[in-house]
């Protein structure tokens, strides 16, 4: 069993940044898959970003290279993504997700390979 909780949202101009924290408790922090995950009004729940607790691999989806970047601190079993350059696009609820280490260290993005998720966090960016 894991437990996260998110914090770390809130509202920002276009261009601004803000991160995010995933705070885990209730199981070792070591060989899983980590995820930051986000759902807009109306939308589909879809990957952001991802990191292999145990060897630090990442994966970004398309919208997020080069602006985000998902970063541990296993000493503290906190996750955390660090967004830059947002715009009103990112505007969102941002959720924390856990799961099983996948195949080869590669954490995926599809949200059906995590188990555990936080409440989620809101993001809001205006033009």
């Amino acid at each position: 069993q894991v437990q996260l909780v998110e914090s770390g949202g809130g509202s920002v101009q276009a261009g601004g940044s803000l991160r995010l924290s995933c705070a885990a408790s209730g199981s070792p922090y070591s060989r899983r898959c980590m995820g930051w995950f986000r759902q807009a009004p109306g939308k589909e729940r879809e990957g952001v970003a991802a990191i292999y607790t145990f060897g630090g691999n990442t994966n970004y989806a398309d919208s997020a290279k080069g602006r985000f970047t998902i970063s541990q601190d296993n000493a503290k079993n906190t996750l955390y993504l660090q967004m830059n350059s947002l715009n009103p696009e990112d505007t969102a609820i941002y959720y924390c997700a856990a799961g099983a280490a996948h195949y080869g260290g590669n954490c995926r993005l599809g949200d059906d390979l995590y188990d555990y998720w936080g409440q989620g966090t809101q993001v809001t960016v205006s033009s």
